[in-house]
């Protein structure tokens, strides 16, 4: 599809107020995308496994107003109106208006909450904005309920996608890609899609433990890290070596081979990593304590012979990787040897999911 697509023609109903809610999660990239061109279109296809506790429950409730020549909105998280995020919601509203050209007869009020402290470390903006979208979609489907449910998965992934690029990812699960990849059917830089191949059951109900070494701002954001991969002198090669990586993953996930899962994973994270710490101006996110918790996963993996890794998002909390059935082995490790290298010991266990849910 091309994004033409995705502009209705007309609707066939009309609303005068309502509300809808909807929960989605965040997800973790397995191979990363870092780097992006205009119009949050990525410079590499990324994998993740979408997650399941970690998620944004959103409700828009909305009613007709008479002046339709601007945006008009109240966001509150946690039940408290929060002003400063009007920016970034405009702009996804900026953004979106085309596909969704009803947005300025309705006066929006937004109410947002995570499963997870927001404070915490972890990135809100896939699962919050994917939330956000798959709201506003369920409203459009209401103008328009001949619409089929592959079109308003792929829509909202795309509507996401416009407001975080990780966000597209999130609206299904449990593996879904994101870029254009010639091993992967229906792969788009438009939209996130199910990934198409074989799974092993040694990669059902992955268990993913995060580890919150440090719960401050970043000191360089995420858009600013993309925007230094334009000129970058190792930038091409690793856009190559995800592509390649999908590939791998894609034959590793159908043999169940945990050991090579594991080696990718891993090459990924650290990569990702050295691809900041090589740009100009260059910065390192990971943490003191992300080292110490990377080298103990590592001793304890050779010493207990259990298929746990490690990856990282643009930060420096640590995602512990593992399959269920080692979950309590795991889970003990983390309170005798990691929990001291999180900051006020806090650590978050989440597992694989499918996505977005009407609430």
């Amino acid at each position: 599809m091309n994004q033409t697509e995705f502009i209705p023609e007309s609707y066939t109903r009309s609303l005068e107020t309502g509300k809808e809610t909807w929960s989605s999660p965040s997800n973790i990239a397995l191979v990363k995308y870092w780097g992006k061109k205009p119009n949050q279109i990525p410079e590499n296809p990324s994998i993740s496994f979408t997650l399941d506790y970690c998620r944004t429950t959103t409700s828009v409730a909305y009613e007709l107003k008479e002046d339709t020549n601007n945006f008009s909105f109240e966001l509150y998280l946690d039940g408290v109106l929060k002003p400063e995020f009007y920016e970034k919601i405009t702009t996804f509203l900026e953004r979106i208006e085309p596909y969704m050209p009803f947005l300025k007869q309705y006066h929006f009020k937004i109410e947002t909450s995570n499963s997870f402290p927001h404070s915490s470390g972890i990135a809100s903006s896939a699962s919050g904005m994917s939330a956000l979208a798959v709201c506003f979609m369920a409203m459009e489907k209401r103008l328009n309920p001949e619409m089929d449910e592959v079109f308003f998965t792929k829509k909202t992934s795309f509507l996401s996608r416009l407001g975080s690029g990780s966000a597209c990812r999130s609206l299904e699960g449990d593996l879904v890609v994101w870029g254009a990849h010639a091993d992967i059917e229906g792969s788009s830089d438009l939209y996130g899609v199910k990934f198409d191949g074989e799974v092993h059951d040694n990669f059902k109900n992955y268990q993913d433990t995060i580890l919150l070494v440090d719960k401050g701002e970043k000191q360089v954001s995420s858009t600013v890290g993309h925007g230094l991969m334009h000129g970058h002198p190792f930038a091409e090669r690793r856009f190559e070596q995800a592509h390649e990586n999908i590939s791998k993953l894609k034959s590793i996930f159908k043999s169940g081979d945990l050991k090579a899962f594991m080696a990718l994973v891993e090459s990924e994270a650290l990569t990702l990593h050295a691809m900041m710490m090589t740009s100009m101006p260059y910065f390192i996110l990971m943490k003191p304590n992300t080292l110490e918790i990377i080298n103990k996963i590592w001793a304890y993996r050779n010493r207990t012979d259990i298929p746990v890794c490690f990856t990282l998002d643009a930060g420096a909390n640590v995602h512990m990787l593992y399959p269920e059935n080692h979950k309590l082995e795991v889970l003990d490790f983390v309170k005798t040897e990691l929990v001291s290298h999180c900051q006020n010991g806090h650590f978050i266990n989440d597992q694989v999911g499918f996505g977005a849910k009407k609430q």
